[in-house]
């Protein structure tokens, strides 16, 4: 593995750097929704709306794939090819599913009266929620990206810097959303629907 003067890669370097800057993002982000939270004058209103059950099955879906994250990496490192697929395999699926409740979730705030420009809680949520689900989309497509290499042979452990940048990434879009979860769904007093 190839160092630097800081004695990190250069990949997760680069990876730290673009997280720092993604923080600051998701941080004025949620200031925006913080900022505008109960200021809306026309419903639907979010504790009509949030389904605080079915997002933290979700969420639980969201943390479970880091864990299969986890477990690739270490696959990776140990030359383990068979690990390796299963496990990026398995963190993609997980990031679908996510996605899909995300897109259920959508659905039905449309279906409800809540389109993206119906109040200053939609626009906010979505933008938000939504921003984040498209760095999960993101995620997905690196994470099958790499569990194509894997299947062709071509992810042992010399390519563990590799994979763990893409775990560095795909952990942080996890923490975004227990924070994203938190603050919309946790502080709203919403009881679900």
């Amino acid at each position: 593995m190839e160092r630097t003067s800081t004695g990190v890669p250069n990949e997760k370097m680069l990876m730290w750097t673009f997280i720092g800057s993604e923080c600051m993002l998701f941080a004025s982000l949620i200031a925006t929704f913080l900022v505008y939270r109960d200021q809306s004058i026309v419903g639907p209103y979010e504790e009509e709306l949030l389904n605080i059950p079915f997002i933290t099955v979700t969420t639980f879906v969201l943390l479970m794939s880091s864990l299969m994250m986890v477990l690739a990496l270490s696959a990776v490192q140990r030359g383990d090819p068979r690990g390796s697929r299963l496990f990026l395999l398995l963190t993609a699926i997980l990031g679908l599913i996510f996605l899909g409740g995300q897109f259920y979730e959508f659905n039905h705030f449309v279906h409800e009266g809540l389109g993206l420009s119906r109040n200053l809680f939609a626009g906010t949520f979505y933008l938000t929620t939504g921003f984040h689900g498209a760095h999960v989309a993101v995620g997905v497509i690196w994470l099958l990206t790499l569990w194509t290499l894997a299947l062709r042979g071509r992810l042992g452990p010399e390519k563990a810097v590799t994979v763990e940048v893409a775990g560095l990434y795909w952990h942080f879009v996890d923490v975004v959303w227990i924070v994203l979860f938190t603050v919309i769904y946790l502080m709203s007093g919403a009881t679900g629907a």
